[in-house]
């Protein structure tokens, strides 16, 4: 199993940002697919996630509003866009596979983790 998260950088504060992360070598539709960050000296934080089909969706406080988790199935890949940046979104952002049947927000329940990518968000 291979999750690549890629689509980080540097932007302004109150700009937007997309990232995107391919998945390979699980069946992509039967799995939560989640997103979380860390950032120097702090836990890894659950930012969102999205079910199967795309129906079931949960948001950290932090982020919703702001924050959108979406899918392709077909393309076998997780967005996360992200608007509204703020300085304290910066972090490096990891995508996650969970095979859970219910909603999960903690990093345990994660099955398969991508590498991160580095999001930098200046004042």
């Amino acid at each position: 199993v291979q999750l690549q998260a890629y689509g980080g950088g540097l932007v302004q504060a109150g700009g937007l940002l997309r990232l995107s992360c391919a998945a390979s070598g699980l069946t992509f539709s039967s799995y939560f697919m989640g997103w979380f960050r860390q950032a120097p000296g702090k836990e890894r934080e659950f930012i969102g996630c999205n079910s199967w089909g795309g129906g079931l969706t949960k948001y950290a406080d932090s982020v919703n509003g702001r924050f959108t988790v979406s899918r392709d199935n077909a393309k076998n890949t997780v967005y996360l866009q992200m608007n509204s940046l703020k300085p304290e979104d910066t972090a490096v952002y990891y995508c996650a596979a969970s095979g859970d049947r219910d909603i999960p927000t903690m990093a345990s329940r994660y099955d398969y983790w991508g590498q991160g990518t580095q999001v930098t968000v200046s004042s």
